[in-house]
């Protein structure tokens, strides 16, 4: 009879363990976007500073307005990206671009913002996700995500291949990496240090690493490279300024 209980224990114990095997890729990044803010990203007005300019975003029933306001010798220059348009403005006044500036404009907003709200944007419908393989990393294990993008709604980098560590206990982004070919392309990996928690949502801070040569680099060895000292510290990406307020 005593032998039930521990019968009992370890079929609950390969219960949990087959039932950890069965994440899907879906899953995991579900999990995570949870862990970091959920639904609260959809209805939350951000505002934070990066390298002294300011950002602003405002979500509500999948309408956004990203904004970034620059003040240098020029004056103050005012950018705004919705779901249908970009615009900018110095000193109040509107300015005509050309489709290709605007594009450009438009695509540095939306990515700066994209990086400080980190996992949320990982479900947008052009992101395909696959769970490539597992990790450990400084002793802890982690899921590794691929995520890859749509031509239609991918934006201007969307052959750009973005790989996500992901922490199998708590179900936060640790790590990442990117690897780009804008320009003379490159890959950076960056590890997530100083995490904060405002009005529900989570954000970090990064070291940014890069890999050199890039060109034949596996991205699921970037781990490894990393925990080897074999990647090069190229900056810190700091968030200042952050608030929050969500909108009921």
């Amino acid at each position: 009879m005593r032998l039930l209980p521990l019968i009992g224990f370890l079929f609950l114990f390969i219960s949990c363990k087959q039932e950890e095997k069965k994440l899907t890729a879906q899953q995991i990044i579900d999990k995570t976007i949870e862990t970091a803010g959920g639904d609260k990203y959809d209805k939350a007005k951000i505002e934070f500073t990066f390298r002294k300019n300011k950002y602003t975003s405002e979500r509500k029933n999948g309408l956004y307005k990203l904004t970034r306001t620059i003040n240098d010798s020029l004056g103050e220059t005012y950018d705004v990206l919705t779901n249908s348009s970009f615009e900018r403005q110095v000193d109040g006044v509107k300015i005509n671009l050309p489709d290709s500036l605007s594009n450009l404009y438009a695509n540095s907003v939306n990515s700066v913002h994209y990086f400080v709200q980190l996992p949320y944007g990982l479900n947008d419908e052009a992101v395909n996700k696959k769970l490539v393989g597992e990790a450990e990393i400084k002793g802890k294990k982690y899921y590794e995500i691929e995520v890859t993008f749509a031509q239609e709604g991918g934006g201007v980098d969307h052959e750009d291949i973005y790989m996500y560590w992901i922490n199998k206990d708590d179900f936060t982004t640790d790590y990442l990496a990117y690897k780009f070919y804008t320009g003379k392309g490159g890959i950076r990996f960056r590890e997530a240090f100083n995490p904060s928690v405002v009005k529900g949502i989570r954000f970090v801070n990064y070291k940014n690493y890069k890999a050199e040569p890039w060109e034949n680099v596996d991205m699921k060895s970037l781990d490894e490279l990393f925990t080897e000292g074999k990647l090069a510290l190229v900056s810190e990406i700091i968030t200042e300024g952050i608030s929050v307020d969500i909108i009921e």
